[in-house]
């Protein structure tokens, strides 16, 4: 099934998720946010200080001066041709509207007075900082920095008409560009961060909701088309576990019943063949012996009386067959009606052996009975089931009979709290391989069907089932060609002790 995946229970992978997507994005966002502000600061201090006031620098991606590079050499071009456009309010108005867009303003000098300020209260706040008249650098284009004031000031200097001293300074607030490069650059990294949140969610769910979950539906297509081997690990944890093991017990379910419901169809038709078998044998049989009247071949009293008998005899054994079925009905349906009684062992085995003697004298098999239990001995049985055992197992054992003196031996023994009762007879025996099988429903030892016995298969399973609601067990030995002794045990009766006066 792949990779074992350890699930969580849906109340705890919900309780996670949603803490998950708060502290998540929070956490990875002050990480980044602190992460930038340490680059900026880094940044800046790349800035070398001149005088308390201000400090020249030469910032290394020349963001700033790019910014108002372009207008001051505009500026100084202008200044060349006539230096009177520094006198015109609409020209300085002109140039501080082209900077306004960059963050930036200009302030003109003249002498130590504002002449024009494009942000008169940020022009107060650091006119008196400003650098003097015609100060000496190496390299004016790249300004002056201000550290307090967080302020990018770009000088040039000139000289009025009327002969005083003028200066053009180009202002560009480094904190306001500082801030907006720091806030895009923090809402790209919370932009990452909540992709790279979701991605994680969604892959943690997907694995441990949505994988299983897709699992378990192929699982079941499978069950809807039929195929009952296709199997779920039973190793994963929480409701997803849980799942999964509901599944294979329903499919293990569904599969014992299917088995049992093909078995069952099976048994039904070999029970059917078996039926259909012995039934044909005695019918005909009787079909045959009923023509040889209707044809006169029974031409005496002693022929006549033959036919009758064997017709009587086949009558029997289709009598015997249907009453097997029928009990059969009633083992399948477990509807086998029992009406218990409380009957004497010496008393009721005798009456039976009478019964059963007469029968197997007239097919020439001796009958030997001994009876070694106390006459006052009791079982709870129902006499006509327990009849049936009886009867069901010597017509098993007479149906094997292979030899010319037949002999079965009927003992009853006394086990303390229990009777045995053993039937044994010199038959042909039963092989080891089939002794453990005999009790089965549709068993049979002549498989092939060519032996002149035939039988239904579901005698001694009957036997079984009747020994069984009684309480008692029942099992066979034997020895081929020696014969075969089936024992069964039922408890005594035992009477409540009377308290004495």
């Amino acid at each position: 099934m792949g990779k074992k995946v350890e699930y969580l229970k849906f109340r705890t992978r919900l309780l996670v998720t949603s803490v998950f997507i708060v502290v998540a994005p929070l956490l990875l966002t002050a990480i980044a946010f602190s992460i930038i502000g340490i680059y900026m600061i880094n940044s800046e201090r790349e800035f070398g200080a001149f005088d308390q006031n201000y400090t020249s620098f030469a910032y290394t991606l020349e963001n700033y001066n790019q910014m108002t590079a372009d207008v001051l050499l505009e500026v100084r071009e202008q200044l060349e041709e006539d230096p009177s456009h520094m006198e015109d309010v609409d020209y300085l108005e002109e140039i501080n509207d082209q900077l306004a867009n960059k963050s930036s303003y200009i302030i003109v000098r003249k002498g130590q007075e504002i002449y024009y300020a494009g942000d008169e209260k940020a022009a107060e706040r650091i006119f008196l900082k400003l650098p003097e008249y015609g100060r000496d650098f190496s390299n004016i284009e790249t300004g002056y920095y201000y550290n307090d004031m967080r302020k990018l000031v770009k000088q040039l200097d000139f000289l009025f008409r009327d002969g005083a001293e003028g200066s053009l300074f180009i202002v560009t607030r480094v904190s306001s560009l500082i801030s907006q490069k720091m806030l895009i650059d923090m809402v790209l990294a919370f932009i990452l961060i909540l992709i790279f949140t979701s991605m994680v969610l969604t892959n943690w769910i997907q694995r441990g909701v949505f994988t299983p979950v897709n699992q378990l539906n192929t699982a079941m297509q499978q069950i809807a088309e039929g195929n009952l081997e296709y199997r779920l690990s039973n190793e994963e944890k929480g409701e997803i576990g849980e799942l999964y093991r509901n599944y294979e017990d329903m499919r293990l379910r569904l599969k014992e019943s299917l088995d049992e419901k093909f078995e069952h169809e099976k048994q039904n038709r070999e029970l059917i063949s078996n039926i259909s078998h012995d039934l044909k044998t005695p019918i005909t049989a009787v079909k045959g012996y009923v023509e040889g009247i209707m044809d006169g071949v029974a031409d005496t009293p002693e022929k006549m009386d033959k036919y009758i008998k064997t017709i009587y005899n086949k009558a029997n054994d289709m009598d015997r067959l249907i009453n097997e079925l029928t009990i059969y009905s009633g083992i399948d349906n477990n509807r086998i009606p029992y009406n218990f009684h409380r009957i004497n062992v010496a008393e009721y085995f005798g009456d039976c052996v009478e019964e059963v003697g007469l029968d197997l004298e007239s097919k020439n098999i001796h009958l030997n009975y001994e009876d070694l239990v106390s006459p006052e001995t009791q079982i709870i049985a129902d006499p006509e089931q327990l009849k049936r055992v009886i009867n069901n197992i010597i017509s098993n054992s007479v149906k094997y009979l292979d030899k010319e003196n037949g002999v079965i031996d009927i003992r009853i023994l006394d086990e303390v709290d229990s009777i045995r009762v053993e039937i044994e007879d010199n038959g042909k025996g039963i092989a080891a391989k089939d002794l453990p099988n005999i009790f089965e429903r549709f068993y049979r030892t002549d498989a092939s069907r060519n032996s002149s016995q035939g039988g239904s298969g579901i005698g001694l399973s009957i036997v079984r089932k009747i020994i069984e609601d009684h309480g008692g067990y029942i099992w066979a030995t034997s020895k081929e060609t020696e014969g075969t002794c089936m024992h069964f045990v039922i408890r005594k009766y035992q009477a409540p002790e009377q308290e004495e006066v």
